[in-house]
């Protein structure tokens, strides 16, 4: 069965990129590497100001963000440089990971200073909001360098340089 990737465009900004196919060929790529084979998540496409009532609702920081991450459960490795826990399938053999939330003004923003296509910005950050789906972080050093890594791993195979 194919993944379920329900993608929701609030701000018609995200159709001048064909969001939905980057970001399905972005989700595709994690899950391929996690061997996920029946997954549901969704991703938000807003704007900052949607994504900044969001960060204040959920993460108490009233500010526009490039990217937000509810995972359905808690898969955060219990020390520094350690895998994620793996995900639980519903009855039915899917995996539920959770929602995504993206904002263009931010994105486009940070593309512009970085000097980087916007859509090889928006599939790291598709990239970066699925891991964190699967658990990854990078509050601590050991844990960013090992979601840093594998970013760049999952890009290259998509031809997207390095972000880092």
């Amino acid at each position: 069965m194919p993944h379920d990737i329900d993608i929701l465009i609030e701000d018609d900004r995200w159709q001048g990129m064909d969001l939905v196919t980057l970001a399905t060929a972005a989700v595709t790529q994690v899950l391929e590497h996690a061997k996920l084979p029946q997954v549901e998540l969704s991703v938000l496409a807003c704007d900052d100001a949607r994504i900044s009532v969001l960060n204040a609702g959920f993460r108490d920081k009233p500010t526009p963000t490039n990217v937000l991450s509810w995972p359905e459960e808690d898969l955060s490795a219990d020390t520094d440089g350690n895998a994620p826990h793996a995900p639980t399938a519903d009855p039915d053999g899917t995996y539920s990971l959770g929602d995504i939330a993206i904002a263009y003004d931010t994105c486009a923003r940070e593309a512009v200073a970085q000097n980087k296509p916007m859509d090889d910005h928006v599939t790291h950050l598709i990239v970066h909001g699925v891991l964190h789906l699967l658990g990854y972080d990078h509050i601590r050093d050991n844990d960013a360098a090992v979601m840093e890594a594998l970013e760049v791993k999952l890009l290259g195979k998509m031809g997207v340089p390095d972000p880092y």
